[in-house]
């Protein structure tokens, strides 16, 4: 299997605001989408007192970081699990909680270069997408079964693509000839059926479709909108949840759920708020970050990142 390049996203900024964190002895932090283990292996080398716990639910992608780890020893521990299974994972290790975890969501470099796994429309290859290839549905099997209307949803939604209607129709009448089975003949018909002029603008016209089947065969936003209060509750006071997202749905349910977290009990109307009623947590980006032009240049995949960070202030116990 050839070797998967990986460039971490925003990697200095995303250590700049893990290390108020980490910055003490025996600290913890739980990498939850590992993937090679760029970001780890930054923390690991730059902040001497961090333990990283790194959970992937790609068994390849856990095997290859945890060789490229290793030199670090008993500072490291991988952990084959879905990110919002954070508590179990904890329970498991006898941790009650953590300084800091972090999220790179999306797909990651070892699933785009390896061919074999059928995330890039670049190259013929079978339709599998499964992020754990060892359990769930495949992207031949979404397209193969789903109905045309169900098609349709989850490449408005989770593609954002304009002509879903007419792709899925596409897709249910090709399927009635051959089922589906490889990448190449899914990316002839999104040419076929995507006008030309919409061709020419908004990148590859494949990059919709596939980015919403990969959704879908991974669950993604279901797995995220169960990981974000998880690791909210997770994080000691001075602790951090640092996530970077790719996607508008994802982004939106970041957002939500640190505006929740960081929302007050107290009525409104309220002209102050009483002692123990402030927020346990506080936003510690304004908005959202995006990666700089120069960043976007050298890694092109930086280009749609959104960075929100979240910091415990007060005990999880207080009200």
């Amino acid at each position: 299997m050839p070797s998967p390049s990986h460039v971490p996203v925003l990697l200095d900024r995303v250590v700049a605001l893990l290390a108020p964190a980490l910055d003490r002895p025996g600290s913890v932090l739980v990498d939850a989408t590992l993937g090679l283990g760029g970001h780890s292996e930054a923390v690991l080398s730059r902040i001497e007192a961090t333990r990283v716990i790194g959970i992937d639910r790609d068994p390849q992608a856990l095997e290859l970081a945890s060789e490229r780890l290793a030199p670090y020893g008993d500072r490291f521990t991988g952990v084959h699990a879905v990110y919002d299974e954070i508590e179990d994972v904890l329970d498991d290790l006898g941790l009650s909680a953590v300084d800091a975890v972090l999220f790179d969501l999306g797909v990651s470099s070892m699933q785009l270069d390896v061919r074999e796994r059928g995330f890039a429309y670049a190259e013929d290859a079978p339709l599998d997408m499964r992020m754990d290839g060892t359990v769930g549905i495949t992207a031949a099997e979404v397209l193969n079964t789903y109905e045309a209307a169900d098609l349709t949803r989850i490449l408005r939604e989770y593609g954002e693509e304009k002509f879903a209607r007419k792709i899925a129709a596409a897709v249910v009448r090709e399927r009635a000839k051959e089922p589906f089975t490889r990448s190449g003949r899914l990316v002839e018909l999104l040419y076929a059926e995507i006008p030309a002029p919409a061709r020419r603008t908004g990148g590859h016209p494949a990059k919709r479709t596939f980015q919403a089947l990969r959704m879908e065969v991974n669950d993604e936003l279901a797995v995220l909108r169960r990981a974000m209060p998880a690791s909210i509750d997770a994080i000691n006071v001075g602790g951090r949840v640092v996530v970077e997202s790719y996607h508008s749905l994802e982004d939106r349910l970041v957002k939500q759920a640190f505006v929740a977290a960081t929302r007050s009990d107290v009525p409104v109307d309220m002209p102050f708020v009483p002692e123990g009623h402030e927020p346990a947590l506080r936003l510690v980006t304004r908005g959202s970050e995006k990666a700089s032009p120069e960043e976007i240049s050298e890694n092109p995949r930086a280009a749609s990142v959104r960075l929100r960070v979240i910091e415990r202030v007060r005990d999880r116990g207080a009200a």
